[in-house]
C-alpha cells in the first residue's frame, strides 16, 4: 500500500479555505469585515514564506472564541457545501479516486485549522486528515491551538507522528501534491512529488528536482 499525501488549500481547491471560511463567517454576521482585510495582510506573509503561523490562527480563529462546537460543526456544513465543493478541481478528485482504486490511503495535510480540514476531507472521501490542532474547552472553542502546526517542516513531524501509530501499516511509497513553496519539506520526503499549479519559484524547484508538475483548471 502506497501513501497519497494532498494539501488542502490551492491543490485539492482553488482558493484557501481559511479565506473562504472567514468570508462565509462576515456573509453571515458571524464576524467583523475588518477581519477579511487583516487576514488577506497575512495571507501575502504566508505566499512569502515570513508567515507567522500562529499570529495566522490567533487572528483567524478569533470569531470562534466561547462558541460552542455544535453550533460551529452546522456552520462548517453549510460553508463546505456552498463554498468548499464548487470549488474542488475536477482534476484533484480522479487523482484521489486513482489513488483509491489503487488500495493507497489518501490523506489530506494542511496548514488550515482541524475544524475545517477534518470534514472537508471527509466530504472529499479521504482517509483521514492532518491539520492545525484547534483547542476544545468544555465543548467550546477557545481561540487557541495545540500541538505542533502543521506548517512547512511542522508537516513532515506530525506525519512521522502519525505514521509511528499506524500499527502494522507499511506503506511502500509516499506520494505528495501541494502548490506552496511551504511544503517542500513534504515533498522533498515523498517517492513521487507532484507540484499543482506552482508559482514560478516552485516551477523551477520542481524541474530542478525532477517532480512532476501539474496544470490543474475548474
Amino acid at each position: 500500500m502506497d501513501l497519497a499525501l494532498f494539501d488542502l488549500d490551492e491543490t485539492l481547491i482553488c482558493e484557501d479555505s481559511t479565506s473562504l471560511w472567514l468570508r462565509w463567517l462576515v456573509s453571515q454576521g458571524f464576524a467583523s469585515s475588518d477581519l477579511i482585510a487583516e487576514e488577506q495582510q497575512l495571507m501575502t506573509q504566508y505566499y512569502a514564506g515570513t508567515l507567522s503561523i500562529e499570529e495566522y490562527m490567533n487572528k483567524t480563529l478569533a470569531p470562534l472564541a466561547g462558541m460552542a462546537t455544535l453550533t460551529v460543526e452546522g456552520w462548517v456544513r453549510r460553508f463546505i457545501h456552498r463554498d468548499i465543493m464548487p470549488r474542488v478541481f475536477p482534476a484533484a478528485r480522479e487523482r484521489i479516486e486513482w489513488h483509491q482504486q489503487r488500495g493507497d490511503k489518501v490523506m489530506i495535510i494542511s496548514a488550515s485549522g482541524e475544524h475545517l480540514v477534518i470534514p472537508i476531507a471527509e466530504r472529499l472521501g479521504a482517509y483521514g486528515a492532518l491539520a492545525i490542532g484547534v483547542e476544545v474547552v468544555d465543548d467550546r472553542y477557545s481561540g487557541q491551538t495545540y500541538g505542533t502546526m502543521t506548517y512547512k517542516d511542522g508537516k513532515v513531524t506530525r506525519l512521522t507522528d502519525w505514521k509511528a501509530l499506524q500499527e502494522g501499516e507499511a506503506f511502500e511509497r509516499t506520494w505528495a501534491y501541494s502548490d506552496s513553496m511551504n511544503d517542500l519539506p513534504l515533498l522533498a520526503q515523498a517517492d513521487h512529488a507532484h507540484v499543482i499549479n506552482p508559482d514560478t519559484m516552485l516551477h523551477q524547484e520542481a524541474m530542478s528536482r525532477g517532480w512532476e508538475v501539474c496544470h490543474w483548471a475548474r
